[in-house]
């Protein structure tokens, strides 16, 4: 929702975003211990492996919106596993150079293993035309 307002003391007008919240969200680490689901910190990881990239920034919020949707369909929490493979697919089917930024760094890719990324995205593709 947004509102628009206006400072008592200096009466400028400003305008702020107010969202509903259901619960609050949760993401299990892989060391086992818990942080609250921060939209904000995997929207700018999103924006960051698609920068100089072709890609809306409602695709990035559709694929934020879906993984905040499955953590709060889990009972509030969701595993940062399956946050990060739930961007992986999302950013494949949104811009395949973003989704290899942001594998390269999920998964720690070395040199071999973007070029067998490459590769099966390059195999992706041919099917896909034929």
């Amino acid at each position: 929702m947004r509102r628009r307002r206006q400072c008592s003391r200096c009466e400028n007008r400003f305008t702020t975003y107010e969202r509903y919240e259901l619960q609050s969200l949760f993401v299990r680490k892989r060391d086992g211990s818990r942080q609250p689901f921060d939209r904000i910190k995997l929207r700018g990881g999103l924006e960051r492996a698609s920068h100089k990239r072709p890609v809306p920034i409602t695709a990035i919020d559709n694929l934020v919106n879906r993984i905040e949707t499955a953590a709060q369909r889990s009972g509030g929490e969701i595993t940062a596993a399956r946050a990060g493979e739930m961007c992986l697919t999302g950013l494949r089917q949104i811009d395949q150079v973003a989704y290899l930024q942001f594998a390269a760094v999920y998964r720690q890719l070395d040199v071999e293993d973007v070029q067998v990324e490459l590769n099966r995205l390059g195999q992706g593709a041919a099917a896909s035309r034929n």
